[in-house]
């Protein structure tokens, strides 16, 4: 079976965090904030899968006619989008990957729509196009996507990555992600080729209960595992107990501390079974390794506990 029959394409990710640069051998474009997505296009069908290989199209049903946007039967990897006020939102689009409700899909799907943004091609007319290099992928991604408001292609900047990098602080957007101009695609792969230079630090961590604060808000307690596969303590987010992601929280069975002793600040804390992973922004790692202005960004529903790891 090919690529395009086995529909289970594990996307190649980042490898490595750095500072904006100049180099010849790189191409830039910017960083999105939306989630990462395998779209499965023929002449027919729309088949939209998640990073952990989830039917999406019950929940993005507006992409549904993306196969009706390229000319070829092809595989393409990029990520879906929401934007509000001419900015991606990654807020909205968390919110609706955790929708399960046909009747609220709809009013979201109709009040901030998605739209795909394809950065390359994975499968073209039943060509596996993993072993070719970037830009050789790219050249096939720009010949096949025909752009809509549904689909869009991302800009490539063969150079001025640090003024591009620049531009994105100035419009408030993510950042800018660097790609080797040779680099393979391999699949599941975390490569040093491909480099995210961000605006703002962030990093995943697993959900290991929560402690109740005044003012109608509530600390996360985060954790991570450690390479002898030991959870590691790693402090507190703060989340308002309102709102669908603090409900899907309360949702998890209660279990016993993972640490003995339990750390300082935790007496009377609410542990449970570790199913969720979330990503946590903040300007600086300190010096005792904690984070500087955190902010709770959203759930992980594409990444599994076991796969936090320091």
């Amino acid at each position: 079976m090919d690529l395009f029959s086995e529909k289970n394409i594990s996307p190649m990710l980042i490898g490595a965090t750095g500072k904006a640069f100049e180099d010849s051998n790189y191409i830039y474009e910017i960083k999105f904030d939306g989630e990462r997505a395998i779209a499965y296009l023929d002449e027919t069908r729309t088949e939209l899968r998640n990073k952990r290989n989830k039917r999406m199209l019950p929940v993005f049903p507006e992409l549904a006619n993306l196969h009706k946007q390229v000319n070829a039967k092809c595989i393409l990897d990029g990520e879906y989008i929401s934007l509000i006020n001419g900015k991606p939102n990654f807020s909205e689009v968390q919110r609706r990957s955790l929708m399960s409700n046909d009747f609220k899909i709809k009013l979201a799907a109709e009040a901030h729509p998605v739209s795909f943004v394809a950065f390359d091609i994975l499968y073209f007319n039943g060509r596996d196009l993993t072993g070719l290099p970037l830009m050789e992928r790219k050249e096939l991604l720009q010949k096949t996507v025909i752009e809509s408001n549904k689909i869009a292609i991302s800009t490539v900047f063969e150079s001025g990555g640090i003024d591009l990098y620049k531009l994105t602080e100035q419009q408030g957007l993510e950042g800018v992600v660097a790609k080797k101009k040779d680099s393979l695609y391999i699949q599941g792969k975390r490569t040093k080729n491909w480099i995210k230079i961000k605006n703002m630090q962030d990093d995943d961590f697993v959900i290991l209960g929560w402690i109740q604060k005044s003012n109608h808000m509530t600390s996360i307690i985060l954790g991570k595992y450690n390479q002898e596969g030991v959870m590691v303590y790693k402090g507190h987010v703060t989340l308002g107990v309102g709102g669908a992601i603090f409900a899907r929280i309360k949702e998890i069975p209660t279990t016993p501390s993972p640490f003995d002793p339990i750390p300082k600040g935790n007496e009377s804390a609410n542990w449970i079974q570790q199913e969720l992973v979330c990503t946590v922004e903040f300007m600086e790692r300190t010096a005792n390794g904690g984070m500087r202005q955190p902010v709770f960004k959203g759930l992980r529903p594409d990444k599994r506990p076991g796969e936090v790891i320091e």
